[in-house]
Protein backbone atom coordinates (compact mmCIF):
# COMPACT_ATOMS: atom_id res chain seq x y z
CA UNK A 1 0.00 0.00 0.00
CA UNK A 2 1.22 3.55 -0.86
CA UNK A 3 1.29 6.17 2.10
CA UNK A 4 -1.37 8.69 0.50
CA UNK A 5 -2.20 12.06 1.99
CA UNK A 6 -5.73 11.98 2.78
CA UNK A 7 -8.18 13.75 0.15
CA UNK A 8 -8.58 17.38 0.49
CA UNK A 9 -12.62 18.09 0.89
CA UNK A 10 -13.05 21.58 -0.42
CA UNK A 11 -15.60 23.79 0.82
CA UNK A 12 -19.47 23.57 -0.13
CA UNK A 13 -22.69 24.31 1.16
CA UNK A 14 -24.06 22.57 3.19
CA UNK A 15 -27.78 21.33 1.86
CA UNK A 16 -30.01 18.73 3.34
CA UNK A 17 -32.18 15.71 0.85
CA UNK A 18 -34.91 15.39 3.38
CA UNK A 19 -32.99 14.93 6.71
CA UNK A 20 -29.68 14.06 5.27
CA UNK A 21 -27.12 16.37 5.66
CA UNK A 22 -24.88 16.62 2.01
CA UNK A 23 -21.91 19.31 1.83
CA UNK A 24 -20.09 21.18 4.53
CA UNK A 25 -17.96 18.72 6.21
CA UNK A 26 -21.30 16.13 6.72
CA UNK A 27 -20.02 12.68 6.69
CA UNK A 28 -20.62 11.30 3.15
CA UNK A 29 -24.19 10.03 2.53
CA UNK A 30 -25.08 6.68 0.87
CA UNK A 31 -27.22 6.69 -1.87
CA UNK A 32 -28.74 4.10 -4.39
CA UNK A 33 -31.39 4.02 -7.18
CA UNK A 34 -34.04 1.47 -7.59
CA UNK A 35 -34.05 -0.41 -10.88
CA UNK A 36 -37.79 -2.05 -10.78
CA UNK A 37 -40.50 -0.54 -12.71
CA UNK A 38 -42.19 2.17 -10.41
CA UNK A 39 -45.33 1.28 -12.12
CA UNK A 40 -44.96 -1.87 -9.69
CA UNK A 41 -45.46 -0.27 -6.74
CA UNK A 42 -44.92 -3.83 -4.01
CA UNK A 43 -41.44 -3.98 -6.21
CA UNK A 44 -40.03 -0.92 -5.84
CA UNK A 45 -41.45 -0.33 -2.07
CA UNK A 46 -39.57 -3.50 -0.97
CA UNK A 47 -36.86 -2.66 -3.10
CA UNK A 48 -36.44 0.97 -0.92
CA UNK A 49 -37.04 -0.95 2.33
CA UNK A 50 -34.15 -3.28 1.34
CA UNK A 51 -31.87 -0.52 0.67
CA UNK A 52 -32.73 1.05 3.71
CA UNK A 53 -31.88 -2.21 6.05
CA UNK A 54 -28.29 -2.23 4.45
CA UNK A 55 -27.83 1.75 5.37
CA UNK A 56 -29.12 3.96 2.11
CA UNK A 57 -29.41 7.14 3.46
CA UNK A 58 -30.91 8.47 -0.08
CA UNK A 59 -32.78 6.06 -2.56
CA UNK A 60 -33.85 7.87 -5.85
CA UNK A 61 -36.73 6.63 -7.90
CA UNK A 62 -37.13 7.48 -11.48
CA UNK A 63 -40.51 8.50 -12.85
CA UNK A 64 -40.11 8.23 -16.34
CA UNK A 65 -44.20 8.26 -17.46
CA UNK A 66 -47.18 9.46 -16.50
CA UNK A 67 -48.43 5.89 -15.37
CA UNK A 68 -44.96 6.08 -12.99
CA UNK A 69 -46.04 9.47 -11.36
CA UNK A 70 -49.40 8.04 -10.58
CA UNK A 71 -47.52 4.98 -9.18
CA UNK A 72 -45.04 7.33 -7.30
CA UNK A 73 -47.92 8.61 -5.50
CA UNK A 74 -48.97 5.43 -4.07
CA UNK A 75 -45.15 5.08 -3.37
CA UNK A 76 -45.31 7.87 -0.96
CA UNK A 77 -48.65 6.69 0.58
CA UNK A 78 -47.52 2.99 1.00
CA UNK A 79 -43.96 4.16 2.28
Amino acid sequence: MHNQAPIQRRKSTRIYVGNVPIGDGAPIAVQSMTNTRTTDVEATVNQIKALERVGADIVRVSVPTMDAAEAFQTHQTAG
